[in-house]
């Protein structure tokens, strides 16, 4: 199918580095929501006596999250959903809004929808109705969105999710989000912007790809638990299969509602950052906007209720569009649609083709073990710390590297998972790569720590031998510790030579020990690994120049 095109400028304002975006000021409107409990930043103020006072600013973030449906087909029509495919080259008569094509509810969206539902904690409604949001853009064929206005399919729900907050990021505080709704809805259509011609052309290859709107309650308060509650979200997803959430891929996106006033004072004017597809600029985002709006109220400005785009170049949010008169959506119920009619085991119709109907109570028995528990299970079943359980889950792949490391390893898991998030990981963030594209398999890194736990090398060694395993030339740890002679030094009077020309060739270090600096000692021991190339037993090396420097 050809692609639409439309030819508009693309001319929008932007804020250059270390400025604040284009404010506005001019009367605004009040929006109820739940305070937030943390204060984000502060107000001068007199006290009575003329002192200067100190007021806090409280933020308040809510999320509504678009999560793509797994499916292999759209939310109404049988066209196939493919990440990246050529342009237009999946899009049925019904996506393209042909006259007289009708919708087709998936299935399979509505199982997803009642599983994620479940998963966090929602009451399903047994009847959910669908509606008509009319709103006018090249993108948006029909001219307008099929979504659930009116009665959504899951409500009232919660999402807990944990923080590691301290000077280290050592502790761990869980805390808790309401969900208002989950519903069904269909994708637009994807703008592709041509700056060089000024045009803009149209793949409606996303045009009814189901998603899953899911709108939280505004009870956050800083750029940090925004992201934290949107990666668990996106852990339980995956964990479901009910969405693949890759934001990378626009399969997870969000918009953030952020407003900021005082304790005990109406609440702030909220604006609306929309369309973030990852948790670093969701967090930036909303921190941002959160010390904008401070910066303005503070110079005596006023919040305009607007929605604004982060741009992540710049580091700060610039305005789109102005929402201070309310967008009529003129909703309606689809004609087209009956009334999705769900079941449990008591309401469920006596001979009923499991396949005609979707069985709540059949859904909620075959949930899997959710983030949380995996995290309480990795810490009782291995003893890792808290905090090195949210590290495993949050890196796709990790915790199965690790447990496939642990089964093959004669190493203590707590030693392993200090070679995993410190080494490992390192290696990885450091070349760019995830887990499923290291190329030091879980067998080979066994294979290392047993040569490490059973003394055959030691710890500077076994840094050397991952060196070497990172080059992927195929070689097993043995066959370079053999290559390259990393093996320990068991010969225990070679040891002590090596140990005694440290000694006699570095008498100032050794004067140092003897007034009292024993700290001088790791010198010594270091100097001996350099001259054995890490081939030396640390432990005994010390023990050797103790006695040396005793007598």
């Amino acid at each position: 199918m050809a692609a639409s095109i439309l030819r508009r400028s693309l001319l929008a304002p932007r804020c250059r580095a270390g400025d604040v975006a284009a404010l506005h000021s001019g009367p605004s409107r009040r929006r109820a929501q739940a305070p937030g409990p943390i204060a984000s930043g502060r107000r001068m103020g007199k006290s009575p006596a003329g002192e200067r006072s100190v007021a806090p600013w409280v933020a308040v973030v809510g999320l509504e999250i678009h999560a793509q449906i797994s499916s292999n087909s759209k939310l109404f029509s049988g066209s196939q959903v493919q990440f990246a495919a050529p342009p237009n080259s999946l899009v049925s008569f019904f996506d393209a809004s042909l006259p007289g094509t009708l919708p087709a509810l998936n299935r399979r969206c509505v199982e997803a929808a009642v599983m994620t539902g479940l998963a966090l904690n929602c009451s399903i409604n047994k009847k959910s109705l669908f509606d008509r949001k009319h709103y006018f853009y090249a993108d948006l064929p029909a001219g307008y969105q099929i979504t659930q206005q009116r009665l959504p399919v899951a409500v009232n729900g919660s999402l807990s999710y944990s923080l590691c907050v301290g000077g280290k990021k050592n502790q761990v505080v869980t805390r808790t989000v309401r969900i208002k709704q989950i519903q069904l809805e269909q994708d637009s259509g994807k703008s592709l912007h041509d700056d060089t011609r000024s045009q803009t052309l149209i793949d409606l290859n996303r045009a009814g790809v189901g998603l899953m709107e899911v709108v939280m309650e505004p009870d956050m308060s800083s750029g940090e638990e925004a992201a934290a509650a949107v990666r668990e979200l996106q852990l339980i997803l995956q964990t479901l299969g009910s969405s693949q959430a890759i934001m990378a891929e626009g399969q997870l996106r969000v918009d953030a509602n952020v407003s900021v006033h005082h304790p005990g004072e109406a609440l702030g004017v909220r604006t609306e950052v929309k369309n973030i597809n990852s948790a670093r600029f969701l967090a930036r985002a909303i921190d941002y906007e959160i010390q904008r709006q401070i910066k303005e109220l503070e110079n005596g400005g006023t919040v305009i209720n607007e929605t604004r785009a982060f741009d992540y170049k710049l580091g700060c949010t610039i305005p789109m569009r102005d929402k201070e008169g309310k967008q009529d959506y003129r909703f309606m119920p689809e004609p087209n649609l009956p009334p999705l009619i769900l079941c449990d085991n008591k309401s469920l119709p006596a001979n009923t083709n499991h396949q005609h109907v979707v069985n709540i109570d059949w859904i909620r028995e075959r949930l899997p073990d959710l983030p949380s528990v995996r995290r309480v299970k990795l810490v009782e079943q291995y003893g890792i710390l808290p905090e090195h359980s949210f590290t495993l889950l949050n890196e796709d792949g990790l915790m199965e590297f690790f447990e496939n490391v642990v089964r093959q390893t004669q190493m203590n898991p707590k030693k392993v998972i200090g070679w995993i998030l410190n080494v490992m990981l390192g290696y990885l963030k450091q070349h760019n790569l995830t887990v499923q594209e290291s190329p030091v398999s879980s067998l080979f890194l066994a294979d290392l720590l047993n040569l490490l736990e059973r003394g055959t090398i030691s710890s500077s060694a076994a840094k050397q031998v991952l060196e070497e395993l990172w080059k992927a030339e195929g070689k097993t740890p043995l066959q370079i510790v053999e290559e390259k002679k990393l093996e320990l030094i068991q010969d225990q009077q070679e040891l002590e030579q090596i140990c005694q020309a440290v000694v006699e060739g570095h008498q100032e270090e050794v004067m140092e020990i003897k007034k009292g600096n024993p700290k001088v000692l790791n010198k010594l021991i270091g100097l001996v690994q350099r001259t054995t190339r890490g081939r030396a037993d640390p432990v005994l090396v010390k023990q050797i120049l103790e006695k040396r420097l005793s007598q």
